[in-house]
């Protein structure tokens, strides 16, 4: 994951509410960077982690402040602009059929015929339980 510059603007007073949290994801998030990769795995499985801990990161700002209503516009998007929140997942999230979108490369429309295998639903018969190859979701199609 590249490094996020952030800026010297002093954080909204909600900011200390959460900070706790988001400084748990940060120690989360640099723990899976920091891994080698393990014997035997392709390599794009060695992202799943870091994916996976993003998604629980921008999930719990969403929740937050579509869900609960605990922090305020100012501080919400305060969060998203030092990059602590991915702002296009959680646009994605508030549009319907989206509601459990695990990542914005499922929805990806560089290839014309191809759909992942996370968005396909659960109810359509699969030989295995396959995951995604970008971010190893086993599915997030809303209509499950």
């Amino acid at each position: 994951m590249p490094k996020f510059k952030r800026s010297n603007s002093k954080p909204p007073e909600e900011f200390w509410k959460l900070q706790p949290t988001i400084l748990k994801f940060e120690q989360k998030l640099k723990v899976a960077e920091s891994k080698t990769a393990k014997m035997g795995r392709p390599k794009h499985e060695n992202l799943w982690e870091v994916s996976q801990i993003n998604h629980q990161r921008s999930k719990y700002i969403y929740d937050m402040f579509y869900k609960k209503k605990l922090i305020t516009r100012q501080t919400y998007d305060w969060l998203l602009n030092h990059k602590y929140g991915d702002a296009e997942l959680i646009a994605k999230w508030r549009k319907q059929g989206y509601e459990n979108l695990c990542c914005l490369q499922c929805i990806e429309k560089s290839d014309a015929n191809r759909t992942c295998i996370c968005r396909v639903p659960k109810s359509i018969d699969t030989q295995q339980k396959p995951a995604c190859r970008s971010c190893g979701c086993q599915g997030c199609a809303s209509s499950d």
